[in-house]
């Protein structure tokens, strides 16, 4: 598997921004595409963002418009700018990589991100 070490959460007043970093290390398969998740207490897992190899972007209806996914193409390191924060983006953010097939993935230890009132 590829490990996925996240960087960047903290705390944050609202409407503030954060940008987390997710770096791959080894090369167990070849990523095809990369992203965030969340998840806060009591709820689902809900996926924030994802972008390509080939650099199409997908974006979670309540992030939409705040939060921007990137990709550093030298490192393979995957951005997230997360803009106008407010409480309810308060979750642990875990980022995923996809290989080619279903049957290879990994998935980051997360970062805490709270956004205070």
């Amino acid at each position: 598997q590829v490990r996925l070490v996240e960087s960047g959460g903290g705390l944050v007043q609202a409407g503030g921004s954060l940008r987390l970093s997710c770096a791959p290390s080894g090369s167990s398969f070849r990523i095809n595409a990369m992203g965030w998740y969340r998840q806060a207490p009591g709820k689902q897992r809900e996926l924030v963002a994802v972008i390509t190899n080939s650099g199409s972007t997908s974006y979670g209806e309540s992030v939409k418009g705040r939060f921007t996914i990137s990709r550093d193409n030298a490192k393979s390191t995957v951005y997230l700018q997360m803009n106008s924060l407010k409480p309810e983006d308060t979750a642990v953010y875990i980022c995923k990589a996809w290989g080619v097939t279903l049957l290879e993935d990994s998935w980051g230890q997360g970062t805490q991100v709270t956004v205070s009132s």
